[in-house]
């Protein structure tokens, strides 16, 4: 019996390293992306991972650029169209060069390894986190200070009140306790005279 004609595609992981133009990147990233999407998918190809890389400056300029933008690229396609991909990266007006590697072996942890561009933004993250964490805390430390500044404030203002009534005279009497104790200071007297006018008075007659 013959085939049924009908050949089965055995599809391979390929690592791709795309090389575009910095300034294309960073207008216009989605057109960059759909650019490097799209030469894949004219192989039949199927993208697993699609990351920027990191940006480098050029050992040498390319198409007058010093800079350019690297995106790495995991894809399952057909070994035989490898060339094909190729072929379309040259005619491409966005991107510059690509390089592609085999890389059966690489497990999905390998893939997912941060890039060198993600670990400069995950540094960026800690560092910004870092420093808000500090302006909190600082805060927290200030209000803890001046609270507590006010509250010694408030305790000495206490305590120099308390001693100045402790300082204060005793209230002077009355008016009327005044008028009632001179009033018994006369009374007082004339019984005083009163007996002394009674006493026998001694005979100035006698020798």
């Amino acid at each position: 019996m013959g085939g049924t004609g009908l050949d089965t595609v055995v599809k391979r992981l390929y690592e791709g390293m795309f090389l575009v133009d910095s300034g294309d990147a960073a207008s216009d990233w989605d057109g960059t992306i759909k650019s490097i999407e799209k030469v894949i998918s004219r192989a039949e190809g199927e993208v697993v991972s699609l990351r920027k890389w990191d940006e480098r400056r050029l050992a040498y300029d390319v198409n007058g650029k010093g800079r350019g933008t690297y995106i790495l690229v995991y894809f399952n396609v057909d070994p035989l169209r490898i060339t094909s991909i190729e072929r379309d990266v040259q005619l491409s007006e966005q991107i510059t060069r690509v390089l592609v590697l085999r890389t059966d072996r690489m497990s999905q942890e390998d893939i997912d390894r941060p890039t060198p561009a993600m670990a400069v933004e995950i540094a960026a993250e800690k560092a910004a986190a870092a420093k808000e964490k500090a302006a909190e805390e600082k805060a927290a430390e200030e209000k803890a200070a001046a609270e507590a500044a006010a509250q010694a404030e408030a305790e000495s203002d206490s305590g120099d009140q308390a001693a100045s009534e402790e300082d204060q005279p005793a209230d002077a009497p009355a008016g009327e306790d005044v008028a009632e104790v001179a009033e018994a200071g006369e009374e007082v007297a004339e019984v005083a005279q009163d007996a002394a006018d009674s006493s026998p008075q001694p005979d100035e007659t006698e020798a």
